[in-house]
């Protein structure tokens, strides 16, 4: 999905809120966690980037969140295939879906349910706790054992992400990964980092089914 840049906006207006520095020096945010990007915000700008700044800054910029992805804006949708293909994920019993996300819990909670989204997933691995995404991995495939009883190895684990670091989370853990051109990044830009597979979206039922090593009759 795209926000329309709610979560950068949030994420910049609790950082002045608090701090009142008016000129700002965002750190990239794609790709990263929620809590990598407020301790880089800290830092560039000489503010402790202690447990204490990341509660008030998470905390105020959660306000600004659920009042930034109700505004309108050209690019604010859910990404082509991506419901039917959730739609079709959520029916399977050998299926398990989880977030993988650099969002805080409440932030992801606060996106997807604008989408209608979080319905899909009964839980996950968030970027509250943790700067790396690799610790969000192993959240989320403790979340997926809490919730089904079942405990997947990574290998059983598909990564689907639109960045170079989402398929580097996948490399270092042996989960598999697709990576999907519908970010900052190019087919050919998806294509060197060692993704299983590269799609320019999700438009295609069969192919993203089979991207995932589901084939799409069953």
């Amino acid at each position: 999905m795209l926000t329309g840049g709610a979560g950068g906006r949030a994420a910049t207006r609790a950082f002045t809120d608090l701090f009142d520095i008016t000129r700002l020096d965002p750190p990239p945010m794609a790709g990263r966690t929620d809590r990598w990007i407020f301790a880089e915000m800290a830092r560039r700008h000489g503010v402790a980037a202690d447990a204490d700044t990341h509660a008030r800054l998470r905390d105020r910029y959660l306000v600004h969140l659920a009042r930034e992805i109700a505004v309108a804006a050209p690019a604010k949708r859910i990404l082509p295939g991506v419901r039917p293909l959730l739609d079709r994920l959520s029916a399977r019993s050998d299926v398990h879906l989880a977030l993988l996300t650099g969002n805080a819990a409440a932030g992801a909670r606060i996106k997807l349910e604008h989408f209608d989204l979080w319905r899909y997933f009964s839980g996950g691995g968030f970027g509250d706790a943790s700067l790396e995404r690799t610790t969000v991995f192993h959240d989320a495939i403790q979340a997926v054992a809490r919730a089904t009883g079942v405990a997947f190895p990574p290998h059983d684990t598909v990564i689907v992400g639109d960045t170079p670091m989402d398929v580097a989370v996948a490399v270092e853990t042996g989960a598999r990964s697709v990576a999907v051109a519908t970010g900052g990044y190019a087919v050919e830009d998806l294509q060197r980092t060692g993704a299983d597979a590269v799609l320019e979206d999700l438009s295609d039922l069969t192919q993203a089914l089979t991207a995932l090593g589901i084939a799409a009759s069953t």
